[in-house]
């Protein structure tokens, strides 16, 4: 909202941080992470484009054959909203490891959540001062643990937490 109040448009934001979050820990969450949020504002913002600048993130991150799928969810400030999911890296989409146990990064299922996203609701763009007649734009927040575990095939994002160099060194 600070940026859509102070900033020229077209906007374009990306914001990283540290986030703690009331969560239980587990193999796929935890409750401190680290999070790279963005928000674009300009005119004729759809949500195509939306998907398109996941889809290509994914792509250029995960590898050209990655798939992403857009489940409706709700977040604050977006209308609508939605998680994004990318194949698993972990276990090739399968849901299952090469030993045939579950996969514990994607449970099973071959996809896991990496952000969640939305278009901007048009209350948040106009009480910001921006016309939502004129103007439309979308916002994501996407966690950086999360997608170094796709990247890396990490089979539980706690490793990544724990302090251990031994470990980290590799990356």
């Amino acid at each position: 909202v600070r940026a859509m109040e102070t900033m020229k448009l077209p906007i374009r934001v990306i914001c990283p941080g540290r986030v703690f979050r009331n969560e239980a820990i587990s193999a796929r969450a935890h409750c401190i992470f680290h999070q790279v949020e963005g928000l674009y504002i300009d005119e004729n913002v759809t949500f195509a484009d939306l998907k398109q600048a996941i889809l290509l993130f994914a792509r250029e991150m995960f590898g050209p054959e990655t798939q992403i799928r857009m489940r409706p969810s709700y977040f604050p400030f977006t209308e609508p909203s939605a998680e994004a999911d990318v194949s698993c890296g972990v276990c090739g989409g399968t849901g299952h490891t090469h030993d045939g146990e579950r996969c514990r990064m994607c449970k099973g299922t071959g996809w896991l959540e990496i952000l969640g996203c939305g278009m901007v609701d048009p209350n948040v763009l106009e009480m910001s001062g921006i016309d939502p007649e004129v103007y439309s734009g979308f916002a994501f927040g996407v966690g950086v643990e999360r997608v170094a575990c796709l990247k890396y095939n990490v089979p539980d994002l706690r490793l990544l937490l724990q302090g251990d160099m031994r470990f980290l060194r590799q990356f």
